[in-house]
């Protein structure tokens, strides 16, 4: 073989070598920091970028750190009783608003600090950590945490920051923009109380093991799984304070 083929090879080889290597940082960026967390994330993803001045690249590290960081949560199941008990408090606080607004907010505040802990995330004293672990399984609807939360205590950054300094209640907060953390809080709320496929499966595994299977009609379980309760109420129903604008000041 001559010099000049086994050159030729050798340059052949490198370029195949490079290229590879190119096509592999390229999947990479796209899994950790490109499309996927822009699919991923949805407007979290966008309110990240906005927060580093536009730099998608620091965005996306940012993000990727959480994923790394709280993606392999296991969420617990939320046993039905705690669930009632949830939901009730959380209508009382929706009921609440016509006459102290700030205190509602401050209740969906809690509620939804203390589901998310039921459900295995972070404990709320935590909040930063907590609201971190939330953004990477609830993206879409995390938002709404961020905002009831400042809200109730002056305290985070509603542009998708971390926490700020100072607490005590945001005075500078008018009821409608109280009225609109509740509507978006309620989103994650629901998300967090309605059980998912897993928690599905472990319920008719539970019912499958218990004594008097036929207790339970099939429009009983029907109505579960739609999110229907036994009064023909559907927990997406949002109380008519929430969804008018509120004339009382705050």
């Amino acid at each position: 073989m001559s010099t000049g083929l086994i050159i030729a090879l050798i340059v052949i080889v490198a370029a195949v070598v490079v290229v590879a290597a190119v096509l592999t940082q390229r999947a990479r960026a796209g899994t950790v920091g490109g499309g996927s967390l822009k699919r991923r994330f949805g407007p979290e993803y966008d309110r990240t970028v906005t927060r580093h001045d536009g730099d998608e690249r620091a965005a996306a590290r940012e993000l990727a750190e959480r994923v790394k960081r709280h993606g392999s949560l296991e969420k617990r199941p939320l046993p039905g009783a705690e669930r009632d008990r949830y939901e009730s408090r959380w209508a009382a606080a929706q009921e609440r608003f016509v006459d102290s607004p700030r205190e509602a907010v401050a209740e969906a505040d809690r509620l939804l600090a203390e589901v998310a802990g039921a459900r295995g995330f972070p404990g709320g004293d935590r909040y930063e950590t907590q609201l971190e672990a939330l953004s990477v399984h609830h993206a879409h609807h995390v938002h709404g945490y961020r905002r009831v939360h400042f809200a109730a205590h002056g305290t985070g950054d509603t542009a998708g920051g971390h926490a700020g300094n100072g607490d005590g209640g945001a005075p500078g907060t008018g009821t409608e923009e109280m009225r609109e953390a509740m509507i978006e809080a309620r989103a994650l709320f629901e998300d967090l109380v309605t059980p998912d496929r897993r928690d599905a499966r472990a319920a008719r595994v539970g019912i499958a093991g218990r004594d008097g299977l036929g207790h339970r009609d099939g429009k009983a379980r029907r109505d579960e799984r739609d999110g229907t309760a036994a009064d023909g109420r559907h927990r997406s129903h949002l109380p008519s304070v929430l969804t008018r604008r509120h004339a009382k000041g705050s």
